[in-house]
């Protein structure tokens, strides 16, 4: 390994939807990257990275296990990684309904272990945590928590979305008692490439607009002021991989989403008329849907939470995305070609066939 190919980042969750787009912001910055892989997948993320484009020259690559102390690496592994300045964190099980013990393993258990790895790095510059936008509006003031702060945090939010302020907690005090520089980036709904349309996750809003491709969507959960705001995934991995050189202090966090996201009705008929499909004309408020079978609103009753009338505040994000020179994409224009490309791929089915 020489001097210019000797790892300054981590990525944790490389081989994910989010994480190996950052793993390309990174490297077309012209930042050295290891990246964790588990089972050989490194391989395949060489040749994703490749396909677009990018060198990976500047790619080294651990395995790891995110529920494992000290992520679980090689004594060789975790060597390699001695010159590390940022360590970035995008891995999650994104999936709904998933077990309690499954979604804290990674969402929170996960999340521990790479702040104690993080923190055991001489040259820490920061720790980049990626949460979510909805988890900001759940504080909790202490971690562990008790038993029953988390029965009923489990019970009310599901196990994805509970896992996911746990951990926001667990890493939020802990770096603080430590004295981890942290920046937590709290993204919205994640579509796909601005240029390209490239998906990749199909979860969530996604689920939606199969349905309104199908003809199976009559009506829109939520009423005419639901929101839920969008990032393209090129502008959250150059936003994140920005983080490092911009943010000082012990903590920072930043919600990133398109705050000109229209209200979730009229993001639909905008994707409607594009694609060409009916519009849905009526809305059903959320406390009806979850009362109804999955099987005729096809909204997992876990996603409800995300379905709000709420905004939130952008200003630190985009003060920091002026400063790097980044800005969103016309967001009409990025839903439209998400929307083609989820077609084109079958919602993820044609890459399972293939």
């Amino acid at each position: 390994m020489t001097e210019n190919t000797t790892p300054r980042s981590l990525v944790v969750g490389a081989t994910g939807f989010v994480g190996r787009w950052l793993v390309r912001a990174l490297l077309d910055r012209g930042t050295p990257v290891a990246a964790t892989a588990r089972g050989g997948r490194g391989g395949e993320l060489r040749s994703w990275l490749r396909a677009r484009g990018t060198d990976d020259t500047a790619l080294s690559t651990v395995d790891a296990d995110i529920t494992r102390p000290g992520l679980g690496l090689s004594p060789e592994d975790r060597g390699a990684l001695a010159g590390v300045r940022d360590v970035f964190n995008a891995a999650a099980l994104y999936r709904f309904g998933a077990s309690v013990r499954e979604a804290r393993a990674v969402n929170t258990t996960g999340a521990v272990n790479v702040l104690d790895l993080a923190g055991s790095l001489s040259g820490l510059r920061r720790l980049v945590h990626l949460s979510g936008y909805r988890v900001a509006g759940h504080p909790l003031p202490e971690f562990p928590l008790p038993a029953a702060t988390a029965r009923d945090l489990y019970r009310g939010l599901g196990a994805y979305e509970a896992s996911k302020v746990e951990g926001d907690t667990a890493v939020r005090l802990l770096a603080a008692e430590r004295g981890v520089p942290l920046t937590t980036v709290c993204p919205g709904t994640v579509i796909g490439h601005s240029e390209t349309g490239e998906a990749g996750q199909y979860i969530g809003l996604s689920e939606l607009v199969e349905r309104l491709w199908r003809g199976r969507l009559a009506a829109v959960p939520g009423n005419r002021r639901t929101f839920l705001p969008v990032v393209t995934v090129d502008h959250l991995a150059a936003f994140t991989a920005a983080v490092p050189g911009h943010d000082d202090g012990p903590f920072r966090s930043h919600t990133v989403l398109d705050a000109r996201t229209p209200p979730l009705p009229e993001m639909l008929a905008l994707v409607a008329d594009h694609l060409g499909v009916a519009r849905p004309r009526l809305t059903v408020p959320v406390a009806l849907v979850r009362r109804l079978p999955r099987a005729l609103t096809g909204v997992d009753p876990e996603g409800l939470s995300f379905f709000s009338e709420d905004r939130y505040d952008t200003a630190s994000a985009d003060r920091l995305a002026r400063a790097a020179g980044l800005a969103h994409p016309p967001v009409a224009d990025a839903l439209r070609r998400w929307a083609d490309r989820l077609v084109e791929e079958d919602f993820g089915r044609a890459a399972a066939r293939a």
